[in-house]
């Protein structure tokens, strides 16, 4: 009874472990809004720094640590006249990293909110969030 006792105790007393291991990123994908830029890690290494476009003058991109939450493929904007929204990776309601047509405004605040990136580079970030999965991609916003 002793050792059974020792041994759930020992179980339970190492489950904050387990727990923080499995919500261990093993994508992250950190957007510096000041240099409008996206540096992509994966499992701790440095794989992919490209320029982004997030919120204008009037329209903020939330900062903060997120999950990624769902993929669209070929996303349009409901809310913005049908915008063209490819390798849409939401994070935060209708907030997402994705693809824009606009590539000239990259590196500087131009969207509605979204941070927006090069057809290819959404492509790519699209497929490795794909790969790695939602659980295991982290988006972290700061200034």
């Amino acid at each position: 009874m002793r050792n059974l006792l020792f041994v759930a105790a020992l179980a339970f007393g190492l489950m904050p472990l387990s727990s923080a291991s499995a919500l261990a990123a093993k994508l992250v994908a950190k957007i510096d809004l000041s240099s409008q830029t996206m540096v992509v890690s994966h499992n701790g290494v440095v794989k992919y720094k490209w320029p982004v476009s997030t919120g204008r003058s009037g329209y903020s991109t939330p900062t903060g640590s997120y999950s990624a939450k769902w993929l669209s493929r070929y996303h349009r904007s409901r809310k913005y006249n049908n915008a063209w929204m490819h390798y849409a990776v939401f994070f935060r309601g209708g907030y997402a990293i994705h693809a824009t047509r606009d590539t000239k405004r990259l590196g500087r605040r131009a969207s509605h909110g979204c941070v927006r990136l090069a057809p290819k580079h959404a492509a790519k970030f699209f497929s490795l969030v794909k790969r790695s999965g939602n659980r295991n991609t982290r988006i972290v916003i700061r200034h």
